[in-house]
């Protein structure tokens, strides 16, 4: 009889799903396989079994039956199975090698699953589009975002998650547990891979590599993520028809349509549409600057203004305007050059009608009429509209002078008083004025000075006091008449 049991066979074989010779209760359930039939039901879920034990292990889902439990941690499990992987992270044992590049798993399938990286064999195709997968599990995962299923709800928050890994990371969250520690500086984090891919920092290992710009990256994930720059790819389209390359960057526009901020500063109480950029933001109250730049000192709090800093010493201007040929080191900063040549002006002041270029712009402009100067001096009190002007302002306590002159090495603390200088040595004159050696000492802004001088022949006071009706030629007689003349504001 055991004689018998052993030759019996699959006669479906070249069906791609053929089974060695087993015996006669094997291949019972072997040749539902090809059948499809699935006769044990669960009467609470109505999910299908092809055996009755699985059927079994199945019901300590809804009753939460867990009982093997972990003599090392606690932990308990509903299945044995289970169980017994489960002690091998705690003594350390992976016994399954993959023989293509030495890494060992706690798994046989798990192993199996690794190898499709090598043989790039992807079995399992999405329903819904035309995604193909090489795990089960990760389609499982990727047919979430067509259904917009998230089965896992955090029940502090009300949060749901796609992933169980998302939600067990969230809780962390709430709990505050951190438990991998950085040994060189003493930075916590709450995921193994977070502090794997933080160690990179300090040892500048950077091992993933673009092969088409030669760029390097910490991780797989950012690689996939850089190389849509080269494909093009946008496969993110929001409902206002414009198109993104990364979802966390669509998400992020899609709040600009319903202007959520829901990431609130505890420092400030400012809000943020995205945990990123509250993130980047908090570094401002931190002081932290894990930037630093290659060429000198300087630190900077945001990978991008390190590399826009560093184009300063390299010289390089990527973005050129295929109108006039003039070159950027910003796409920022040539997208705001295009609108001085198709006279784009769409921010409108609505208390003066003065239309500007960028929302910025108008932002700064709206204090003019509002007083507000939000940007304060500690060391004297001076109260400043921009951020740009308390810079250059500190300059006066700091004595610091960064721009030098290389035909006579004179120092100035502002750029723009270093251009002015330049021009006396090529002897540039813009404009159509009376400038002498002699004038030069006394209006050493040249760019202006013609233009001031010329209202003396044309009469003309464009600054004018709205308290008391007084007019002016220039703007700074404005202000000091109305800081400190005007009888109406008295």
């Amino acid at each position: 009889m055991s004689k018998l049991k052993k030759s019996l066979s699959c006669s479906l074989k070249g069906t791609g799903k053929e089974s060695s010779t087993c015996p006669a209760n094997s291949l019972k359930l072997h040749l539902h396989s090809h059948s499809g039939e699935r006769p044990f039901n669960c009467d609470q879920c109505s999910k299908t079994f092809l055996r009755a034990d699985h059927l079994k292990r199945h019901l300590k889902v809804h009753t939460k039956e867990k009982p093997h439990m972990c003599s090392l941690c606690g932990k308990s499990f509903s299945r044995m199975s289970t169980l017994k992987l489960h002690q091998k992270r705690h003594n350390g044992v992976k016994d399954h090698m993959c023989f293509d590049c030495g890494m060992t798993f706690i798994r046989s399938d798990t192993l199996k699953g690794h190898q499709r990286v090598h043989t790039g064999e992807k079995p399992y195709k999405c329903s819904h589009c035309d995604k193909r997968f090489g795990q089960a599990g990760t389609l499982k995962i990727h047919e979430r975002t067509h259904t917009g299923e998230k089965p896992y709800t955090c029940d502090q928050c009300g949060k749901s998650f796609t992933q169980k890994g998302s939600f067990d990371d969230h809780l962390k969250i709430h709990t505050g547990e951190k438990s991998h520690t950085c040994d060189q500086c003493g930075k916590s984090f709450a995921r193994a891979n977070s502090l794997k891919l933080h160690l990179r920092s300090h040892s500048g290992e950077r091992p993933f590599n673009c092969e088409q710009c030669s760029k390097t990256f910490l991780s797989a994930h950012h690689l996939k993520r850089h190389l849509k720059v080269h494909t093009k790819q946008k496969p993110h389209v929001c409902l206002c028809g414009k198109s993104f390359s990364r979802m966390d960057y669509f998400k992020m526009h899609q709040k600009s349509h319903s202007v959520v901020k829901d990431h609130m500063c505890f420092d400030c109480e400012k809000t943020f549409a995205s945990a990123a950029i509250l993130n980047l933001h908090q570094r401002i109250h931190t002081g932290e600057k894990p930037y630093k730049c290659s060429h000198c000192d300087k630190r900077f709090s945001q990978s991008g203004n390190l590399k826009n800093h560093e184009m300063i010493h390299t010289g390089e201007k990527l973005h050129t305007c295929d109108q006039c040929g003039k070159s950027f080191k910003l796409k920022g900063s040539l997208k705001s050059h295009m609108k001085i040549h198709t006279g784009e002006k769409p921010y409108k002041c609505e208390q003066c009608g003065k239309s500007f270029t960028h929302a910025y712009t108008l932002k700064l402009h709206l204090r003019s009429h509002s007083g507000e100067r939000p940007y304060n001096c500690d060391q004297c009190g001076k109260k400043f509209p921009r951020a740009q002007h308390l810079k250059i302002h500190l300059t006066v306590h700091t004595k610091e002078k960064p721009y030098t002159c290389s035909s006579c090495g004179k120092s100035f603390s502002q750029l723009g008083n270093l251009k002015v200088h330049q021009k006396r040595h090529s002897g540039v004159k813009n404009h159509k004025t009376f400038i002498t050696a002699e004038t030069l000492k006394k209006q050493p802004r040249i760019h202006t000075g013609g233009k001031t001088h010329e209202r003396i022949h044309t009469g003309e006071k464009s600054f004018t006091c709205d308290a008391c009706g007084k007019s002016f030629t220039q703007s700074g007689s404005l202000h000091r008449h109305t800081k400190n003349s005007c009888v109406k504001l008295k």
